[in-house]
């Protein structure tokens, strides 16, 4: 994820870490190709016009691309703001766990248990991130867990799960040793659900994109529309008429892309979530409430930075 301190209104204008245009540049260039074609078959071959004042199609095709096109950005950013918001669910029930195994057992509890509840809760981040990104967390969880509790974790298909499910066996047995009473119980498994809530909502964004066809329709219409539009403006621009029907293609097509970027929020684009700043903040968040030394949460000192 690229992060950028707010910039001059001037220098946003020349952004480009970040935006889409760098991969826009060669269907752009395309529309520019398509629009020296219309002018030289206006000027020298024949009048091939389509009047944007007279024709209603390309009125009527405009307005709807519009609609459509937004209405697919708010679907796309609803995924990427709910995705947001169950990573801070994740930091705040993490939070909250640890501060429960910390202050609500009877008796005193074994630093080697504690240690133990927390590297499996610190891990369930990492092993989530993982999951989502389809990439492997064996390193990852090396650092923090076990050997025994890492083998039985990398050994299951949906690791966060097998490490939630850990956690409820820590409590039970703490629970059966006297340590926690049932009000502690009862208290730890709320938050408790409260993660498997979390892992279960990041996987239904995960399993389930905008419909195809929705998208295919938008994709087919957009590009008929921005190929098109040259001959359209031509006969009443004229030799201006690429540089119109770029900015226009480029409005239409930097939208329909920014969307397909934040439709998968867990990803690794520009515009993905941050999610292993994010585990790291987590993870940083339960060490400090135990005392323990912070851990370097990566950020660039420079104008802009990426986080992924």
């Amino acid at each position: 994820m690229i992060i950028r301190p707010h910039l001059h209104w001037f220098r946003m204008l020349l952004a480009w870490r970040g935006s889409v245009l760098p991969q826009l540049l060669p269907r752009l260039f395309l529309i520019f190709c398509i629009s020296i074609v219309a002018v030289a078959a206006h000027d020298h071959l024949l009048p091939i016009t389509l009047n944007l004042n007279t024709t209603a199609p390309f009125s009527l095709v405009g307005i709807a691309l519009a609609v459509f096109l937004g209405f697919r950005n708010n679907a796309s950013y609803d995924r990427w703001w709910e995705a947001r918001k169950l990573w801070g669910q994740l930091l705040n029930e993490s939070r909250s766990l640890t501060r429960q195994v910390l202050t609500l057992p009877s008796r005193q509890i074994a630093n080697e248990d504690l240690d133990e509840f927390l590297a499996a809760l610190r891990a369930i981040p990492h092993a989530l991130r993982h999951q989502l990104r389809r990439s492997d967390s064996r390193d990852d969880l090396a650092a923090r867990l076990p050997e025994a509790l890492l083998e039985r974790v990398m050994a299951s298909r949906y690791r966060p799960a097998t490490l939630m499910l850990f956690l409820g066996e820590w409590v039970q047995r703490q629970a059966h040793a006297g340590a926690i009473d049932p009000m502690a119980v009862n208290a730890l498994d709320r938050n408790l659900n409260g993660l498997s809530d979390v892992i279960g909502g990041c996987e239904r964004i995960a399993s389930t994109p905008l419909p195809f066809a929705y998208s295919v329709m938008i994709h087919r219409t957009v590009y008929f529309f921005c190929a098109s539009l040259p001959f359209g403006l031509v006969d009443s621009i004229g030799i201006f008429t690429p540089v119109f029907a770029v900015f226009v293609a480029y409005t239409f097509m930097a939208h329909e892309a920014i969307a397909s970027q934040i439709e998968e929020p867990f990803g690794t684009d520009d515009n993905d979530l941050a999610l292993s700043t994010m585990s790291t903040i987590i993870e940083d968040a339960t060490r400090d409430l135990r005392g323990e030394p912070s851990l370097a949460v990566p950020r660039q000192q420079a104008e802009d930075y990426q986080l992924d």
